[in-house]
């Protein structure tokens, strides 16, 4: 290439812009209900309270994924929580659970994978790694960490310590390398372990058209990918450094952040986002979170799922 012809081509590309942060304050916001604490999560053995960590509503009842020992997936009733069928699944404490024709589509946070199980039995079919999974980086202007402002309204023995921005109160116990047998998790794992630390996976899950859709918090986005060619289909930026879990309004997509205490609702076709919810500062966190019947149903963490209509 020619000296001139260069020079020429440099003049006319677009300037290349520092990372920047969206401006959420943009964005309109969406007048809902009050939000309901509708019943505690299936508690663990050994426990008063379950970890639910991800919501999917369906015709039979409502899906929850614990992050708890086991990786409990239990259906319950909306009604009251009655649980419907439980089993263990082969995950390390999940963060998002879809329904899928017979099966469960899990993200299995902490060995960075989405797995599909039986429905009926909790039986492993297939295992995947996920797109963009690794280490949650802190980026300059984010949302400081947010605990659930009713964790002391659920006490748990032993809580405290835990983990911060992956979800969960027991956190990540170290496999090797710095920091041996800490357990770090989120933003932690990386300041504590340093090149050793693993990293996290997967968060909210969602199907629709046999295609499968899921946010990852190390990456900050939301993909879609053909779960018969683990191709990616589409992906886009999430609003913040702590996004969980997702649900269908329509053609448009509601991603939940729980640094920000708040729901942003994505045009899939551009990403954008078009409106937000914003929770009070004394609602419970929003964890795991889907869409039924005009209603938003999220969980925290503490043990407790929640609902506030649209």
């Amino acid at each position: 290439m020619k000296r001139r012809t260069f020079l020429s081509l440099a003049a006319a590309a677009p300037a290349v812009s520092a990372a920047s942060l969206p401006d959420l304050g943009r964005i309109p916001t969406r007048k809902v209900g009050k939000v309901e604490v509708v019943f505690k999560s299936p508690a663990l053995e050994g426990q008063p309270y379950g970890q639910p960590n991800g919501l999917q509503a369906t015709e039979e009842g409502l899906w929850i994924i614990d992050q708890g020992a086991g990786s409990k997936a239990y259906l319950v009733s909306y009604q009251d929580g009655k649980v419907l069928r439980s089993f263990n699944t082969e995950t390390d404490r999940s963060s998002g659970i879809t329904f899928d024709n017979g099966t469960l589509w899990i993200g299995s946070t902490y060995s960075r994978e989405t797995v599909r199980v039986d429905a009926e039995t909790g039986k492993t079919l297939e295992r995947h790694f996920t797109p963009g999974a690794g280490v949650i980086y802190q980026m300059k202007g984010d949302p400081k960490q947010r605990s659930s402002p009713v964790a002391s309204q659920y006490p748990r023995p032993g809580r405290g310590g835990g983990k911060k921005g992956g979800g969960g109160q027991n956190g990540q116990q170290a496999g090797g390398g710095q920091g041996r047998g800490q357990n770090v998790g989120g933003f932690q794992m990386g300041q504590v372990l340093g090149g050793a630390a693993p990293g996290t996976g997967a968060h909210g899950q969602e199907v629709r058209d046999g295609v499968l859709w899921f946010v990852v918090p190390p990456s900050r986005m939301v993909y879609s990918i053909d779960p018969k060619t683990w191709v990616i289909q589409t992906r886009f930026p999430v609003a913040g450094n702590r996004p969980h879990g997702i649900g269908w309004e329509g053609k448009y997509l509601w991603v939940a952040d729980s640094n920000l205490n708040a729901c942003f609702k994505h045009d899939t076709d551009t990403g954008e986002m078009v409106e937000k919810i914003q929770l009070a500062e004394t609602d419970p966190l929003p964890h795991g979170m889907t869409i039924w019947q005009g209603n938003m149903w999220y969980c925290d963490d503490v043990g407790i799922v929640c609902r506030l209509k649209l």
